[in-house]
């Protein structure tokens, strides 16, 4: 499109909206009104920033993608592959998670103390120390 029909676009969009607002006006009050004309203009800032001509821009890209989606067996290729990719990907996760840590370190099972999996014994010490200070103060 030209400048000629973007601006025709905005001259109509600015229209319809100020005579949306004048309505909203009569009808809701002023606030409605002042809201309407602020809304009424902005087309004609999209159109002078050019703006809009970027937003149809990026509608054609849009719909051009969305037709070689549809008609490009090229593009239904790398549909199928990213969705390969992604059934590798998580069935590397599920596989890694079933083995457990490489660390060689078993996993701490819930409620189960530190000792019970090899924790340090300075860990037990304070572990112990606090447990006596709880018992003292009849907490158990």
């Amino acid at each position: 499109m030209d400048d000629v029909a973007w601006g025709a676009l905005t001259l109509g969009l600015t229209l319809l909206g100020g005579i949306w607002t004048w309505f909203a006006y009569k009808r809701r009050g002023l606030g409605a009104g002042l809201r309407g004309a602020g809304l009424t203009l902005l087309p004609l800032a999209a159109y002078l920033t050019r703006t809009l001509k970027m937003f149809g821009r990026i509608g054609d890209a849009v719909a051009d993608w969305a037709a070689d989606l549809v008609f490009s067996p090229r593009v239904w290729i790398g549909v199928v592959v990213a969705g390969v990719a992604g059934v590798l990907y998580v069935t590397g996760r599920a596989i890694e998670r079933r083995k457990g840590p490489r660390d060689g370190k078993p996993k701490r099972v819930k409620g189960e103390s530190p000792k019970a999996v090899g924790a340090p014994a300075a860990e037990d010490d304070d572990l112990a120390d606090i447990e006596a200070i709880l018992r003292s103060r009849g907490i158990t």
